[in-house]
């Protein structure tokens, strides 16, 4: 059994525009101990899946259909109350984007991640501190740092911190939400060196929420391709950077550069994302891709089975010439 399963899974903003489908039939399935990337372009609803899963949305946010799973229980059907006490935090714990603000200026790092512990746990303030102590320094934090305030911290030290937050009560799935924003190459090197050592000691599951290939690839085991709120490719890491099927993917590949091979010009995709209060008709990538036909401006894509394990929503996938 996974331990997390999301099944066509909507979720709609309302604003004076119009309602924004940032999330329009995104179906996934994460298993324990194992790490799953969601790329795509700022706007392509990562952080919206990401939210949703949490339940921590805006006023204006809606979730119309679909279903989350968590070790076989429908948690989308939890009350508020209900949810708070059994999954956030508990078995599901979020790092935040915006690490350099998520954290409260005027308290002591460590009494913040010891009052996520108090307040989710039967635990003394004794047990907290040792506790908080102690996943500082499995961060690599020193843990006399506990008792600094914020502003002491630099930037890779604050998400650190906030991983160390997440961790703070035992749970089965982290999502970190572009993790790696506003970080120098060093520092993203350090933060996702801790990722990934936590995920292995821990057999945590991870989902990694990041416009960056590279950070993706180093870290995941699969990795879903994002494009205005759908899910266009879906596979394996390996499956992915080797042999991408859908133009969109290829186009995000052929953005970065390697360091492997002689030197080419970077490729670049044409065109913006779509606005999706009012998105192309049929397949939403169509009015920037180069392989685009007929049928992509009359039928939606259904995201399917291209090869084992390789999930591909396009319907040129087996039929031009030169596609890859």
């Amino acid at each position: 059994m996974s331990l997390l399963t999301v099944e066509n899974l909507k979720m709609h903003y309302t604003t004076m525009e119009g309602t924004v489908k940032a999330v329009d039939g995104v179906s996934f399935s994460l298993e324990k101990g194992k790490a799953l990337g969601i790329a795509g372009e700022s706007g392509c609803g990562k952080s919206s899946v990401a939210f949703t899963i949490m339940r921590l949305l805006p006023y204006n946010g809606r979730i119309i259909d679909g279903k989350i799973e968590l070790k076989g229980s429908d948690i989308l059907s939890m009350d508020g109350e209900e949810f708070r006490k059994k999954v956030r935090w508990k078995s599901i714990s979020i790092v935040p984007q915006a690490a350099m603000n998520s954290l409260n200026p005027v308290f002591k790092v460590g009494d913040q991640i010891a009052e996520a512990i108090l307040f989710h746990e039967d635990v003394s303030d004794q047990e907290a501190r040792e506790r908080t102590l102690g996943l500082l320094k499995k961060v690599g934090i020193d843990p006399s740092r506990a008792d600094h305030y914020p502003h002491e911290f630099s930037g890779g030290m604050k998400q650190r911190a906030m991983i160390a937050m997440a961790l703070a009560c035992n749970p089965d799935l982290v999502i970190a939400d572009e993790p790696t924003t506003a970080l120098d190459v060093i520092t993203q090197a350090q933060v996702i060196k801790v990722l990934k050592s936590l995920q292995e000691e821990l057999d945590l599951s991870l989902i990694l929420i990041s416009h960056d290939l590279s950070v993706v690839g180093e870290t995941c085991d699969k990795v879903a391709i994002m494009y205005a709120g759908k899910i266009a490719e879906y596979a394996s890491v390996k499956e992915i950077f080797r042999s991408p099927k859908h133009p969109y993917t290829q186009g995000l590949l052929g953005s970065f550069p390697s360091i492997k091979g002689t030197k080419e010009r970077l490729q670049s995709i044409p065109g913006n994302p779509p606005d999706l209060i009012d998105p192309p008709p049929a397949c939403r990538f169509n009015p920037r891709c180069r392989y685009s036909k007929r049928i992509c401006t009359m039928e939606d894509p259904v995201l399917m089975e291209y090869s084992k394990g390789h999930f591909v929503a396009c319907h040129m996938a087996n039929r031009h010439p030169d596609y890859r």
